[in-house]
């Protein structure tokens, strides 16, 4: 092998992108020079990326080497940088400056005609788990084009980069692997999570999104294959809420799983035990929000996402008061749930106070939309929340939750156990109640069914119908059978994308409460004015600026919620609400507050344009 000082790097210059400097140039062309004076000492060794290695020869395979690297702004290494790539899009000149000769083929087109390339190339998959790969392969290789394309094409492309899309991507995650997205932290790097953290290289990161794995959408214990979800969301919040993509980093925390599939295929990325519970779960989560606290500074927003009901609300309810943290699944849902009933009111009248609320599922999603609802309703009246409770109703597994039941309840569901005879299925508790707005959330495909659906339009001539679980195949039912047996009359929204439905001559569009509507807006309104706790008051101010952008065209074509291809003014709208409620309640830490806070929210968000490169 060669001496430590001839396998020396061979270092060429950082040329940084968008700052050409002359002086880098300069350094490169010296770099150019060591490499000719170097190549006598190479013989049986390759020069690859500034670096020196020795060939791959049956005598060299007993030898370690180290893997020297050097990252450079230009010629191959360049093209093959997502973050900075622009594809065949490099002008002659930046092909001229970054030694690009020769490395493209010599046509040079825009951004708009490859992103109209590629759109067509989608459209050509018709199995949609292609098409979320390909989006990942595009996200590898050119990261403003992928953004480019999704935000362009949002309402078209939102279902193949998350839901439903992403729910198989994770079952098949294993077996779809290419290459690693976000961090890992399983049970091995107990004691070591800072220095896990410190590997990633972005430095600058405002928003994590975490998951364990343990309740992915509707698809029960995916334990480290839910990386799917993490990664999912924050491209969301880059599309849609313009936070820049390296300040976003995706996180799964590994503690084994209880899927017995996972633990025997072959292909399965995560550790094979069985999930971690007690003393040893708690231990490694307190030391990851420790670490990411310590690491990244007390402003650093943590988002939970898809943890099962028995760790979720305990995590939210310890860490709220020492970290920026929201859970998405209970905070989330219940904002935009909450903003299209708001909205739905507008069309069958009265107040939040003078209807009957009926949940089907009582876990993360139902009572945590409950509580927002109840707390809304506590402001708009000034009665007492638990008064507020009182106007909601929750069906669980094992029935109607009433006082009878209250000691074998779990502590989340207690505050929901009124005064009621017990009943067991859904039908006969709509029949009791007589709700005015039914919403599921129970993951249970197909539990509206026709006479539960035409029992609540018996009583309401307009009956609000919420069919949120997901994916598409977990829906309580669907919009076609929704609008068909209810006469037209339903005003429905779902968790999963459902196509327009055509009865008696008239089309309606149903509407989508999916929480992309809320938590890239609001993570955005966090960001920008620097909070460093989330409040309450904050979902109810993202609730009402959501609800505020449905127009009386949405309403007329059966919509409570704004269309997605306004989804980044919807944002900022929403960003601004909640950066204005930070600013009230004295928790932002970015002063003074701008004058104008949508504008400001706009000026914020990042641009997936390309850049030009000197």
């Amino acid at each position: 092998m060669l001496s430590h000082n001839r396998l020396r790097v061979l270092r060429k210059a950082v040329i940084p992108c968008c700052v050409g400097r002359r002086k880098g140039f300069a350094a490169d062309r010296k770099g150019s020079a060591m490499e000719r004076e170097n190549e006598a000492y190479v013989d049986n060794h390759q020069v690859a990326n500034g670096a020196a290695f020795v060939v791959d020869n049956a005598a060299a395979l007993d030898q370690p080497i180290t893997p020297w690297m050097s990252m450079v702004a230009s010629g191959y290494t360049l093209l093959r940088d997502p973050h900075h790539n622009n594809g065949l899009a490099f002008t002659e000149k930046e092909r001229d400056a970054h030694y690009l000769r020769g490395l493209l083929p010599p046509v040079s087109i825009s951004q708009e005609l490859q992103e109209k390339k590629l759109m067509r190339n989608l459209r050509e998959y018709k199995v949609p788990l292609q098409r979320y790969m390909a989006m990942m392969d595009l996200q590898e290789r050119n990261e403003r084009l992928f953004y480019k394309l999704l935000i362009d094409n949002v309402e078209e492309l939102l279902p193949v980069v998350y839901t439903p899309t992403v729910g198989e991507a994770c079952q098949k995650y294993g077996s779809i692997f290419r290459r690693p997205r976000g961090l890992y932290i399983s049970l091995r790097e107990k004691n070591k999570v800072l220095e896990v953290l410190k590997n990633w290289p972005q430095k600058n990161i405002q928003v994590i999104v975490v998951t364990d794995g343990e309740r992915i959408l509707g698809l029960g214990d995916l334990g480290c294959q839910g990386m799917g979800i993490p990664v999912g969301k924050l491209a969301l919040y880059t599309a849609l809420g313009g936070i820049r993509p390296s300040a976003c980093l995706p996180v799964t925390i590994d503690v084994g799983t209880n899927n017995e599939n996972l633990l025997n295929d072959e292909f399965y990325i995560g550790l094979r035990r069985k999930r971690a519970t007690g003393q040893e779960y708690a231990e490694l989560l307190e030391e990851f929000m420790s670490s990411v606290k310590q690491k990244y500074g007390e402003r650093i927003l943590i988002q939970f996402e898809d943890f099962a009901n028995h760790n979720a609300f305990d995590l939210l309810s310890k860490y709220r008061e020492t970290h920026l943290v929201f859970n998405d699944d209970i905070q989330g849902t219940a904002s935009v749930v909450l903003a299209g009933v708001v909205a739905a009111l507008r069309l069958v009248g009265g107040t939040l106070a003078e209807h009957t609320f009926l949940f089907l599922g009582a876990g993360e999603a139902g009572t945590g939309i409950a509580e927002l609802i109840a707390l809304q309703m506590s402001k708009e009246t000034r009665i007492p929340v638990e008064e507020a409770r009182k106007k909601i109703w929750l069906v669980d597994s094992k029935g109607l939750i009433v006082r009878s039941r209250i000691q074998s309840l779990q502590h989340f569901k207690k505050p929901w156990a009124h005064e009621h005879e017990s009943i067991k299925g859904l039908l006969d508790a709509v029949k009791s109640i007589k709700p005015t707005v039914l919403i599921g959330s129970s993951g249970a495909g197909q539990a509206f069914t026709q006479e539960v659906i035409e029992t609540m339009a018996l009583f309401n001539e307009k009956p609000i119908i919420l069919a949120l679980s997901n994916p598409t195949s977990q829906s309580e039912c669907s919009a076609e059978q929704a609008y068909t047996w209810s006469k037209g009359r339903a005003i429905f929204a779902s968790g999963s994308p459902f196509d327009p439905v055509e009865y008696k001559g008239r089309t309606f569009v149903p509407g989508q409460a999916n929480n992309a509507y809320i938590f890239p807006g609001f993570g955005l309104g966090l960001v920008m004015s620097g909070a460093i706790r989330v409040h309450d008051d904050m979902l109810l101010a993202a609730s009402k600026a959501l609800a505020e952008q449905v127009t009386d065209e949405n309403f007329e074509k059966g919509l409570i919620y704004p269309p997605f291809s306004n989804i980044r003014k919807i944002s900022a709208h929403i960003a601004a609400n909640v950066a204005a409620k930070a600013y009230e309640l004295g928790l932002a830490g970015n002063l003074p507050r701008p004058d104008n806070l949508v504008k400001h929210a706009e000026k914020c968000m990042y641009s997936p344009i390309y850049r030009t490169y000197r």
